[in-house]
């Protein structure tokens, strides 16, 4: 395996599969311990092309999938888990959370999607949500202009696959600018 590519077992070595995908190497390293913790055989990958051969390689039982990982998208890697093994419970993961991309998230066959900072418990209720939350709570206040441009620029970007370019000449929008914007992250709801 390679560096970026680490098998954190537990004891028994028994217990179900989970492949944990964030180039982070600090968080997967915390979230592996605690997961393992918790009865799970973990797999690390912090890059797109490592997840990829481990899931050709054993396709997981379940997964924790990044949203940004470094200039790719994760969700192509749900695509991926999803036809390698339609039973995949995935978990997406993103510190930049929006709409649009929780949405194609599970259009892709993601489980949840949970923003950060989360931790191990979260992730592995997660995992067993079969149906949505009647009861879930509604926003008391609508959203900021800032962030219904930040909602719309990700549904763009979405519709074009991720690729910036044609999400700049698609919003009429510098493709400088339209980085920047992406860089700085969400506006407060």
């Amino acid at each position: 395996m390679t560096d970026d590519l680490k098998e954190a077992t537990n004891d028994a070595d028994s217990g179900p599969s989970l492949l944990f995908v964030d180039d982070d190497r600090t968080l997967c390293e915390v979230m592996a311990r605690a997961l393992r913790a918790r009865g799970y055989v973990v797999t690390v990958a912090n890059a797109l092309d490592d997840a990829l051969r481990a899931v050709d390689e054993d396709p997981p039982e379940f997964a924790v999938v990044d949203l940004k990982l470094g200039d790719t998208s994760g969700l192509k890697l749900v695509a991926h888990l999803k036809a390698a093994d339609p039973h995949t419970r995935i978990v997406m993961l993103t510190g930049h959370g929006s709409i649009a991309t929780a949405i194609e998230a599970i259009k892709l066959g993601a489980t949840y999607y949970l923003t950060k900072p989360t931790d191990a418990d979260a992730i592995v209720a997660a995992f067993s949500r079969k149906e949505g939350d009647p009861d879930a709570a509604l926003e008391a206040k609508p959203m900021t202009v800032e962030r219904l441009e930040w909602e719309h620029i990700h549904h763009v970007l979405a519709n074009h696959g991720g690729n910036v370019s044609a999400t700049a000449r698609a919003l009429s929008m510098h493709r400088r600018t339209l980085q920047r914007k992406l860089r700085r992250g969400p506006a407060k709801a």
